[in-house]
């Protein structure tokens, strides 16, 4: 009896069945990707690409490898000239340097892999509630600038706020996304020094006035940075080498230690490695946790025919050829910007084993004679030494956030 009640049971048609499984699959497709896919950026800004999807055993790509390729075919711009942020000197293009418009035409192409212009809409969603802080000297204000102005295109409600401490600051309030700059040459707190009238194991040995560096105390306006922030960008080296400034005989550097003087006095190369020894452990100590910190590599500069106060210039149009880069900056040939290189061999010593990353931009700016300001600066001198904006810290950023990206991924 069951088995014929069975058999004249009405039957479901198979059609209408089939149809409704298949909207469901699709629905519960898009529904999965609308969770896992980045924020689309906005149409007008399709010159960005979006954030590379990463495997944990793929290939790290040495981006410090690579050449400049020039793309001549326009594209929307990341940001222009208008951006009031970028300091006067720096703005090529208003203050119409002959290839101020050129200078975003180039990409840099690692040679095993790519490095894509960051996606700034992505970025800032991606980042939210994030404070990010560059701790250095004016070549990272450099590269700030050139950050806020990428940002500012894709997000005009901001903020100026100087967090702790901070020379400028900006927080993109509908991410609560905060970037801030703060100033310090040597990382250490220094200051005019005189001699004492009633003497001292300084003025005993002559001197008389110079710059007091205290090797274990960070400079007060960055001293706060490294618990404020959650990503923090530091530099350092261009000041260590700035003769104008610290006269080996008129006003040398000082070194002390716990208040006291270093005796007998150090050159200032080793008073950069008790400087970078010291700060590294400060920071490593009073960083938040789960904060990343990166240190910078030595931005080069390209004077030629002499420094910057012996009639040095940079007026060459394109990026150099590699032999020119060598003929330049090898160690071998003692030039005139020798000092990127040597610098780097101390951030390579002074952080081996600490937890920071380093961003190696040295190699890609060697070729960038032609991204200076140069006569266009504003100065009496050429600028040989800070960048156009737009210009190559824009592809510093690119490499930045390259690595956040990555260091994001496998944590």
């Amino acid at each position: 009896m069951a088995s014929r009640e069975q058999q004249h049971t009405k039957k479901v048609p198979l059609f209408p069945f089939l149809s409704l499984l298949c909207f469901a699959s699709v629905f519960l497709l898009l529904s999965l990707s609308r969770k896992t896919s980045s924020p689309s950026p906005s149409p007008s800004h399709s010159y960005y690409r979006t954030f590379k999807t990463r495997t944990p055993d793929s290939t790290p790509c040495d981006y410090s490898d690579g050449s400049w390729i020039h793309q001549p075919d326009p594209k929307p711009a990341r940001y222009d000239a208008t951006c009031k942020e970028i300091f006067r000197g720096w703005n090529c293009i208003s203050n119409n340097k002959s290839n101020g418009f050129d200078l975003t035409t180039w990409r840099w192409k690692p040679r095993t892999c790519d490095l894509p212009p960051f996606d700034p809409l992505a970025f800032l969603h991606k980042f939210r509630d994030t404070n990010i802080g560059f701790v250095g000297d004016s070549l990272n204000r450099n590269m700030f600038v050139s950050l806020f102005c990428t940002l500012k295109r894709v997000s005009s409600e901001v903020r100026k706020w100087r967090p702790a401490g901070a020379d400028r600051g900006f927080t993109f309030l509908r991410y609560n996304l905060t970037i801030a700059y703060h100033r310090t040459n040597l990382l250490a707190r220094y200051g005019r020094w005189s001699a004492n009238a009633n003497g001292g194991a300084l003025e005993s040995l002559g001197y008389r006035e110079g710059f007091r560096v205290d090797i274990d105390v960070p400079e007060g306006t960055w001293a706060e940075a490294p618990a404020f922030h959650d990503i923090l960008i530091f530099n350092t080296g261009h000041w260590w080498w700035a003769p104008s400034k610290f006269d080996p005989v008129k006003s040398p550097m000082l070194f002390f230690e716990k208040g006291e003087p270093i005796i007998p006095p150090i050159p200032p190369q080793v008073g950069l490695d008790m400087v970078l020894k010291h700060m590294v452990l400060f920071v490593e100590k009073r960083l938040q946790p789960g904060a990343i910190k990166f240190f910078r590599t030595q931005s080069p500069r390209h004077f030629e025919g002499g420094d910057w106060d012996q009639g040095g210039s940079c007026q060459r149009l394109q990026p150099l050829l590699p032999e020119q880069v060598e003929e330049i900056f090898s160690l071998k040939n003692n030039g005139t910007n020798v000092e990127a290189r040597l610098v780097n061999e101390h951030l390579y010593k002074a952080l081996k084993g600490s937890g920071f990353h380093i961003l190696d931009i040295t190699r890609m700016s060697e070729f960038r004679a032609d991204a200076h300001p140069s006569t266009s600066g504003g100065k009496k001198h050429d600028d040989c030494m800070h960048w156009c904006l737009p210009g190559i810290t824009d592809t510093w950023n690119d490499l930045l956030i390259e690595h956040l990206n990555n260091i994001k991924f496998r944590d």
